[in-house]
């Protein structure tokens, strides 16, 4: 009876527990440099280089994606080159930060994506994320310098950061957990 009753719980473990998206590996450590905060990541995702891409770049569905995006959409197209206009608010504990931006987004097909700010609420914002396929999926270094022009960002500002592009990198691993089952 006793192996009856195991067997009934791991078959309950296995079949009614709802599938868990499988987490990204990452490190993300931030640094800050007189007024600037210095991003550098490793995350490793278990999915394959399109899929990881497709995600990335899906810059008109990042809102739906992304919880802290209110909207996101790509104004202008020229080639590879994407202006991406991007409105929300990002939130840690009781503080919390509204932000409007217009990014020039510069994109080398499954290899690279580099993000420059051309309007916005930081003083500064620019970005590389370098993609590389591995034999468990595709691997991301993200480097960002990002210059923010409140006192507010600036004195939360590295726990804020690192926080906002954890949560981000998780966002977009279940958004690609998703397109992959399908």
């Amino acid at each position: 009876m006793i192996a009856l009753v195991r067997l009934f719980a791991c078959f309950l473990l296995v079949f009614a527990s709802p599938a868990r998206p499988a987490e990204p590996e990452m490190k993300v450590a931030v640094a800050q440099s007189g007024g600037t905060f210095v991003v550098d990541a490793d995350i490793d995702f278990p999915y394959p280089v399109r899929t990881v891409w497709d995600v990335l770049t899906d810059f008109d569905n990042m809102a739906g994606v992304v919880s802290n995006l209110r909207s996101s959409r790509i104004s202008r197209r020229k080639g590879n080159t994407v202006v991406v206009q991007q409105e929300g608010t990002a939130r840690f504990g009781l503080i919390s930060y509204s932000f409007l931006s217009e990014r020039k987004v510069r994109m080398e097909p499954m290899k690279r994506i580099v993000v420059r700010q051309i309007s916005g609420q930081a003083k500064r914002f620019e970005s590389e994320a370098d993609l590389a396929e591995t034999n468990h999926g595709t691997s991301i270094h993200y480097h960002a310098e990002i210059e923010p022009d409140s006192l507010l960002a600036r004195l939360f500002g590295a726990i804020f950061i690192q926080h906002e592009v954890e949560e981000q990198f998780h966002a977009l691993a279940g958004e690609m957990e998703k397109r992959q089952r399908l």
